[in-house]
């Protein structure tokens, strides 16, 4: 009994040890904190790239194209690598023929001269072009011409016939090369092509034109690639 009683007394003296002092807590920032922070300030810099050279563009617009040669309609494509051109045009055997004029991007280059040595010029740019001529009568055939069109000079590469409306040839034979064939034949199909508007000046055309739309689908692109890193 006496020993409880002193256990009791001392029990006010008698716990814990004491805890030592206590330091501030330093707080670390996370890892997806700081993950968060360097893929903003990566899209902040991004922005500002893209925003500068949109500005860029904007100020630098290439002069506008010339009209199109022989009365031929332009069909831009936006969003797309090529622009279709179309006319009318009167055959000799009284029947209206539909000449259809594909042309891509500038999708290719060759130094200044046709040699192939550099005089350090500014290289001759190229534009593939597909020329379609039909006649309503026959809808089930065309004629198609492989051009090449240069800054100064539309050059026929192939002439052949293709069906429409129905399946094509997996590979279809499409004959020689034109510098391959008569030259009289040659004559003949530049003839062809010049009364039906396929020339030198439609090929200088389709140069300032593919200019512009080159500038044109920059500028879209770039404001496309703004929004998506906005969102």
């Amino acid at each position: 009994m006496m020993l409880a009683r002193r256990l009791l007394r001392l029990r006010p003296h008698l716990g814990a040890p004491p805890l030592p002092p206590s330091t501030p807590t330093r707080l670390l920032p996370s890892p997806t904190y700081i993950s968060d922070m360097r893929r903003s300030a990566f899209i902040d810099r991004l922005l500002r790239s893209v925003r500068s050279e949109i500005s860029f563009l904007n100020n630098s617009t290439p002069p506008p194209p010339p009209p199109p040669p022989a009365s031929f309609a332009v069909e831009d494509r936006p969003g797309e690598q090529w622009a279709r051109l179309r006319r009318a045009f009167p055959a000799a055997d009284g029947e209206e023929e539909e000449v259809r004029v594909d042309a891509t991007l500038v999708d290719g280059a060759l130094p200044p001269t046709r040699s192939g040595a550099d005089t350090g010029g500014p290289p001759r740019l190229h534009i593939t072009v597909k020329v379609e001529v039909s006649k309503a009568a026959r809808p089930g055939v065309a004629l198609n011409f492989e051009c090449s069109a240069w800054p100064d000079e539309m050059e026929v590469q192939k002439v052949f016939p293709v069906r429409r409306g129905g399946p094509a040839p997996v590979q279809q034979y499409v004959g020689r090369q034109f510098s391959e064939l008569d030259e009289e034949m040659q004559s003949a199909v530049r003839d062809c092509l010049e009364q039906r508007g396929i020339n030198d000046d439609l090929a200088a055309f389709l140069h300032a034109y593919m200019e512009n739309k080159e500038h044109a689908e920059l500028i879209r692109w770039m404001k496309n690639v703004e929004y998506h890193i906005k969102k």
